[in-house]
């Protein structure tokens, strides 16, 4: 669900936010539970800027002050069951978090599947149950299984299909390797002794969200960007020029085209990839 705004003032005019009905409430109030603080850490701002203090990624700078989450992208606690405490709101992250209490008493957030509720139990492991927010190797998965939160490599930790509203599907195995079918359409090999958990990633309306004023983003700490048509010669190859014009090909300030240019690296290998996203 999402929530639409009257527009009593123009920043609500086109104002589309997601409903956060999912988020735990307060006992007898509308607001949400806060974050335990054993596992929030502080979150330093660069502003996009390296060491020397010359900027490395532009646009960025300001937004409000944010606690990082510590997110358990291992799931290495097996054979243990844990309890979903609370589904929380992430400020660096488009999916909710789960907080899981286990019985041991260790607490942990992890990211939340969609359909995942308040007292619902889960586990890791090669005999957790095939429900969603239960984590096992993809050797011991169903073919066919929708799941999110990839390792790359066995033990390193989560690295694909986290975002929200994301999932990809178990297609195969063989040799070792588990074939998965990505969201971007991509068709990948990695091992199978990779772990994954089951579900697709909560919060599946983010895409629909409109910011409705630049306030909106500068909160976020997102800096305005300047079309290069707007800019002098020496600072774009889109810039200068007598009045308005559209003959160029479209390239980075550091003119690098941006359309259809591959630019993936050639060190990285492309052997585990069996379908390129590009090609139907």
């Amino acid at each position: 669900m999402v929530k639409k705004f009257r527009p009593v003032t123009p920043g609500t005019r086109r104002l589309v936010l997601p409903s956060n009905d999912q988020l735990t409430k307060v006992k007898g109030k509308k607001a949400t539970v806060k974050p335990a603080k054993a596992l929030l850490k502080i979150k330093r701002k660069c502003n996009g800027r390296n060491h020397h203090g010359h900027i490395t990624c532009r646009h960025r700078g300001g937004g409000a002050k944010k606690f990082y989450r510590i997110i358990d992208f291992k799931r290495d606690k097996d054979d243990i069951t844990a309890k979903v405490a609370s589904i929380e709101y992430d400020p660096n992250r488009s999916a909710h978090i789960a907080l899981l209490n286990y019985i041991d008493g260790e607490k942990r957030y992890i990211i939340a599947p969609e359909g995942l509720k308040q007292g619902d139990l889960v586990s890791s492991g090669a005999k957790a149950a095939f429900k969603p927010g239960c984590s096992m190797p993809l050797k011991n998965m169903p073919l066919g299984s929708v799941v999110h939160n990839i390792e790359m490599h066995p033990g390193r930790g989560a690295k694909l299909v986290r975002s929200a509203g994301l999932s990809a599907q178990l297609m195969a195995r063989s040799s070792g390797y588990a074939t998965i079918k990505m969201p971007s359409g991509e068709v990948r090999m990695v091992s199978e002794n990779c772990k994954a958990t089951f579900g697709t990633v909560s919060n599946s309306e983010n895409f629909l969200r409109i910011e409705g004023k630049a306030g909106r983003n500068r909160w976020k700490g997102k800096r305005p960007t300047v079309r290069g048509t707007a800019m002098n010669p020496v600072d774009h190859p889109h810039g200068g020029g007598e009045g308005r014009h559209n003959g160029y090909i479209p390239q980075t300030p550091w003119a690098k085209q941006t359309k259809g240019m591959k630019t993936r690296k050639k060190s990285k290998s492309k052997k585990l990839i069996v379908k390129d996203r590009r090609k139907k």
